[in-house]
């Protein structure tokens, strides 16, 4: 508000010049000024208390629609356009992102399993039956440092991960290795990733057959096939890591983990109604129980 503004910086410069750069009058500043705020303007000034400290929180990656969800599940009451609104009033803005380009390629002579997951990535069905796998690379002082990243489309967890600096096959291995680990499937799990050459090898698809999972592949130079897996590297890569610069392999080790944490745990997601992933497959589970 201008007259919010010229009473913050009237210890600084005259009224009057400010009322003439903000193109309000005089009177009406005084007017202002000794009036008192009505119950209205108090809420919103506490509620924009509440948006800025979430959106410090989170790193500014929240826009209006998780910070409403992030006030609803502390237990303000409140509506979204109207967080909408103080946000742009007040310029708070979502950062930037940028786009991701894909590691692996598929020119390979190795055998590609068809796409069973035909693009279906919306939450659904039950834990551990729909799985995606891919690759990325993150820049740092030393040299590239490779991702591979498993990720359930039940809640969007992230369950299994492994960083190396350089783009072995047995990347994918301990990324899926992990998952299986941590998750324990007892069915059948569709594995869908690109048809890069790591995920069409005879050892990695030899893996997938020993715990009972089945390949699905996406389709040549087509990102669109493994979109959620592209989502989550897009939220990596714009809420951490180009606002980061990584002095080393550890460094980036460290941080990569952190945000893997904050995205299970703490980060609001779009597809399961902005819940946390966790706080998805708990309520999933209670309602089932």
């Amino acid at each position: 508000m201008k007259f919010r503004a010229i009473q913050a910086l009237s210890d600084r410069y005259p009224i009057a010049p400010m009322c003439q750069l903000f193109r309000v009058s005089r009177s009406g500043y005084y007017a202002w000024l000794h009036h008192p705020p009505s119950a209205r303007e108090m809420a919103n000034q506490q509620l924009l208390r509440e948006i800025r400290l979430v959106h410090a929180e989170v790193n500014g990656i929240y826009g209006h629609r998780r910070i409403h969800a992030e006030l609803l599940a502390q237990g303000f009451a409140c509506g979204r356009h109207r967080i909408a609104d103080l946000m742009r009033r007040n310029g708070l803005r979502v950062r930037t992102r940028k786009h991701c380009r894909p590691v692996s390629g598929g020119q390979h002579l190795l055998p590609v399993a068809p796409n069973l997951l035909q693009r279906q990535f919306a939450a659904g069905g039950d834990i551990n039956q729909r799985w995606v796998s891919d690759m990325t690379y993150i820049r740092t002082g030393e040299g590239w440092l490779y991702l591979a990243v498993v990720l359930d489309l039940y809640s969007r967890a992230i369950v299994g991960w492994a960083m190396h600096h350089r783009m072995q096959q047995e990347l994918v291995h301990a990324a899926l290795t992990m998952a299986v680990a941590r998750r324990q499937p007892s069915g059948e799990v569709i594995l869908h990733s690109d048809r890069g050459s790591q995920y069409c090898a005879f050892d990695y698809q030899a893996l997938l057959k020993r715990h009972g999972m089945v390949p699905s592949h996406s389709r040549t130079g087509n990102c669109w096939d493994n979109a959620a897996m592209e989502s989550f590297f897009r939220s990596l890569k714009s809420e951490r890591v180009y606002l980061t610069h990584y002095w080393s392999y550890e460094e980036a080790r460290t941080d990569v983990f952190d945000y893997i944490r904050f995205y299970n745990h703490q980060r609001r997601h779009s597809t399961p109604g902005y819940l946390t992933p966790v706080e998805f497959e708990r309520r999933r589970s209670a309602l089932s129980a």
